[in-house]
């Protein structure tokens, strides 16, 4: 019965860098750089991300001013601010939350819904000829 720890930067904390971990990760801080990890970040209320994020999933609560790119879930807290691009596979925005890019969401299990084609019977020459 051990614990995965989950590991804390505070919001004292400043990093200029890559930043890599495994399992879950808090940033309550101020990062610089690129962010990259097949676990779960959380960005803190005070936290201020200016870089790339790629990670399994993420839940934002703060600001991130850069892409962000998860295997799974993005998960966009109401009080989150997000400038920059964003591709996931399931995406979460509650009310208040701040969104400035793209998004691409793309489920790449297999979807409940297929897109359905949709073929419309032709009738009528409808100017074909020479």
């Amino acid at each position: 019965m051990a614990d995965i720890s989950k590991n804390i930067l505070s919001s004292d904390v400043e990093i200029k860098g890559s930043l890599k971990f495994q399992n879950e990760l808090t940033i309550d801080g101020k990062i610089e750089g690129e962010i990259t990890s097949s676990g779960v970040l959380t960005v803190g209320e005070n936290a201020e991300i200016k870089g790339e994020i790629k990670t399994k999933s993420v839940t934002i609560l703060g600001k991130v001013h850069g892409n962000i790119t998860v295997e799974e879930r993005c998960e966009l807290k109401s009080h989150a601010i997000l400038h920059g691009d964003l591709k996931a596979t399931r995406l979460v925005i509650e009310d208040g939350a701040t969104f400035v890019g793209k998004s691409e969401v793309t489920p790449n299990k297999v979807s409940m819904r297929q897109p359905e084609i949709v073929r419309t019977p032709v009738t009528g020459a409808g100017g074909a000829g020479r």
